[in-house]
């Protein structure tokens, strides 16, 4: 994984730039006697390590270390982590079932509007009607995005070959321009055969995709800026597709792939039949803080095993500390309980 794409889930987790340098130093450097020497260690303003501290505190990943001058003491990455985590699952949960609630309403919305608008158009919605207008209008939206492409994908779908196969989507196109390309696919999609190895190569291409069950519908989201709303039965000759840029119905359907986007499992083109039991074992002894001759005391093995199977679990996750390595392997489900 690139650093770029590790600021983007550090930023998910609340943490700017600024929390970690200060978080990891608090980790793994002799502890200082006050917040000035700890900014003159990493040489940043005051100022700033100041709001990086009572960003970290916000978070649970201090507790308080002393009087006001001294710096905090770091809570263990597994423990802050996973109150983290935990919090914002309960966030996550609460808005999704207000989005799942406004998802049955989404139909309605559009039912009335169309229905009292002279031009459809004029309000930021449009009908697309037959199988092949939809697909010329998916195929243009996806050459038209510049920044992201969003999908939700589930059956049914329309068929390319006998057996009911989903004819596939050139969604490899914008990512060889930089576009984000990132999928929710239905797990009872995955029923279909050839269907998960093809999914594994679109991500070995750079697709982002991850796995959800009961995904309400299906939706094509371009920049942020419009959604196409594919028809249930997209084999249905007489299928009509809404698209909107309207802000009212975008400012829910956006949020909606979001929240199906963070409950959903990721796959990727690495196997994880690549990391063992053990090393799930010694990832999460090393989201805890325990040193590499505690963890080899724990495992009941030499400490140099321990540091070549560290430094080989940090190159599979791509980390560049072993901070980043255990936050990594429990965003990636990796940690045991």
């Amino acid at each position: 994984m690139r650093l770029a794409e590790l600021d983007v889930q550090w930023q998910a987790l609340g943490l700017g730039a600024d929390g970690l340098q200060v978080y990891e130093a608090l980790l793994n450097l002799p502890a200082p006697a006050s917040r000035a020497a700890l900014a003159r260690s990493l040489d940043l303003p005051p100022r700033r390590v100041t709001a990086a501290l009572d960003q970290l505190a916000e978070h649970g990943f201090t507790r308080p270390g002393g009087d006001l001058p001294l710096v905090p003491v770091p809570v263990a990455p597994a423990t802050a982590l996973r109150v983290l985590l935990h919090h914002h699952r309960a966030q996550l949960l609460r808005r999704s079932a207000e989005l799942e609630e406004l998802t049955g309403s989404v139909d309605r919305i559009a039912a009335q509007l169309l229905s009292t608008a002279k031009d459809p158009r004029a309000i930021g919605i449009e009908t697309v009607r037959g199988g092949r207008a939809i697909a010329e209008r998916v195929a243009a939206l996806l050459v038209s995005a510049r920044e992201e492409v969003a999908l939700v994908d589930r059956p049914p779908y329309a068929a390319s070959q006998p057996d009911g196969m989903p004819a596939p989507l050139d969604v490899t196109e914008p990512v060889r321009r930089g576009v984000r390309v990132r999928v929710v696919v239905d797990r009872e999609g995955l029923d279909f055969p050839g269907r998960a190895r093809g999914l594994n190569d679109l991500s070995g291409q750079g697709v982002q995709i991850r796995v959800g069950t009961d995904l309400p519908t299906k939706l094509i989201t371009v920049d942020r800026r419009i959604t196409l709303l594919p028809p249930t039965d997209a084999a249905d000759p007489t299928a009509s597709a809404l698209v909107v840029s309207d802000a009212l119905l975008g400012n829910a359907l956006v949020p909606l792939f979001e929240a199906l986007w963070d409950r959903a499992a990721p796959i990727s083109a690495e196997a994880d039949e690549q990391v063992t039991d053990e090393d799930r074992e010694l990832l999460t002894l090393l989201a805890a803080g325990l040193k590499d001759e505690a963890i080899a005391r724990r495992l009941g093995i030499h400490v140099h095993t321990v540091r070549r199977r560290i430094t080989r679990l940090m190159q599979l996750l791509n980390a560049q500390t072993r901070f980043q390595a255990g936050v990594q392997a429990g965003a990636r489900g990796w940690l045991t309980v």
